[in-house]
């Protein structure tokens, strides 16, 4: 005789809302948004269908849209063409630039909105690092000075979290002390922990024309191959004073998500990449997967590993499905 049949607690609908371990909400998600300069300005990323890059005066309504679904957190980054970038970075704390007017903007036209800002030099480098380059070296202490500028002129545009993606040693302490000495002390930091040198990152590369130009980012994100290493960047990032540690990407990296998540007292964010969006999208557009169904299973996976915050190009998507 059977007491226990589990399947009793599947049998209606009713009953598997009633005990449904992980649950996804529209308050979970950070929303991507690709940045352009000029005006009326709207271009789909090929590799991202239903993604787009925004000119600021359609990024405002984009964010309006987004906001009616109950999306209000949202990070912005910018796409600069090769006349704006040079080797030091040095558009990216020019205070007339269209990425720090497009922050100013928003945040006066929708002040409840979060705002979220990259930091790292790639999309503003002539040489599509994240760091300096040197004789073909990525210089550490050197970038942090350049980051840090940044990341002072983003608070004063109004951001309300900074994340430094640039995987540099150090960076989160010295931003945290950048913004402190500078009267940002509300501005939060949402660290990219664990960032890997990953092959999922080629549609957000081709959405801000942001490749490298020489070599790859192999010296400072992290080997695929390595899990506990994360702990150590946890360790370093929580002590410099990250109020969020990401794991970037999600989907490949669950098992870094459910670590962070059992061993930190501080939230856990992940970010469902570009190449993981793509790979549901072109894979629903050849009638191969089930794009929905396949895109919620993905999201509730990432939630249910431990993330507390997910940043997706999905976020609007999902949100379409609550109303």
């Amino acid at each position: 005789m059977m007491y226990r049949r589990p399947r009793r607690n599947r049998k209606s609908s009713v009953i598997r809302g009633m005990v449904e371990e992980t649950r996804l909400s529209t308050k979970d998600f950070i929303f991507p948004l690709f940045l352009l300069g000029g005006k009326n300005q709207k271009t789909e990323v090929k590799s991202m269908p239903g993604i787009f890059r925004f000119s600021t005066d359609l990024m405002l309504k984009e964010v309006e849209s987004c906001m009616e679904l109950g999306i209000n957190a949202f990070d912005i980054f910018p796409a600069y063409t090769e006349d704006q970038k040079d080797k030091y970075a040095t558009e990216s704390h020019n205070p007339e630039t269209f990425y720090l007017k497009a922050i100013q903007k928003i945040k006066e036209t929708f002040p409840e909105a979060c705002i979220m800002t990259d930091v790292a030099m790639d999309p503003y480098s002539s040489d599509g690092h994240d760091g300096l380059v040197k004789d073909g070296k990525i210089l550490n202490d050197e970038t942090l000075e350049i980051l840090g500028k940044m990341a002072v002129a983003q608070a004063q545009a109004g951001a309300d979290i900074i994340g430094p993606s640039d995987m540099m040693d150090g960076r989160v302490g010295y931003l945290r002390e950048q913004l402190d000495d500078h009267g940002y002390t509300d501005v939060s930091i949402m660290s990219y922990t664990a960032k890997y040198a990953s092959a999922f990152y080629g549609p957000f590369r081709e959405a801000l024309d942001s490749a490298p130009k020489m070599g790859d980012k192999k010296t400072y994100q992290m080997d695929p191959a390595n899990l506990y290493e994360a702990m150590i960047e946890a360790d370093l990032d929580t002590e410099e004073g990250a109020d969020f540690l990401m794991v970037k990407p999600a989907l490949a990296y669950l098992d870094v998500i459910r670590l962070l998540k059992d061993n930190y007292n501080v939230p856990i964010a992940a970010y469902n990449v570009s190449g993981e969006y793509s790979m549901i999208k072109a894979s629903a557009e050849r009638g191969w997967l089930d794009g929905e169904r396949a895109m919620l299973e993905s999201l509730l996976s990432i939630k249910r590993s431990g993330a507390n915050v997910i940043l997706s190009y999905f976020a609007k998507e999902f949100a379409l499905l609550q109303k």
